[in-house]
């Protein structure tokens, strides 16, 4: 059962991440772009480059969230089979 919560909770934290970090650079992002490029171009170009480094952000944070959330389940199906006997033989 541990090991579905943690996958479970893998996916929501992944999601808040993706969230959070979305709300935090996006002012930021925006205002460098309008500050190099002025109002017209900023705005475009601002949100393509956003979109791209969120983009790459989430993904890196996903997939160590989610290999984290493996090991986890692994461990834990290991744990289980040492326990109910189900493991190794003892010859």
């Amino acid at each position: 059962m541990t090991g579905e919560v943690l996958d479970k909770f893998s996916g929501l934290i992944s999601t808040a991440l993706g969230l959070v970090a979305a709300l935090a650079w996006n002012t930021a992002i925006q205002n460098l772009f309008n500050l190099i490029f002025g109002k017209a171009g900023g705005a475009l170009i601002g949100q393509f480059v956003y979109a791209i480094l969120i983009t790459i952000v989430v993904i890196f944070a996903t997939i160590a969230v989610s290999r984290a959330a493996e090991r986890a389940k692994k461990a834990e199906e290991e744990r289980d089979r040492g326990i109910l006997g189900l493991g190794r033989s003892k010859e």
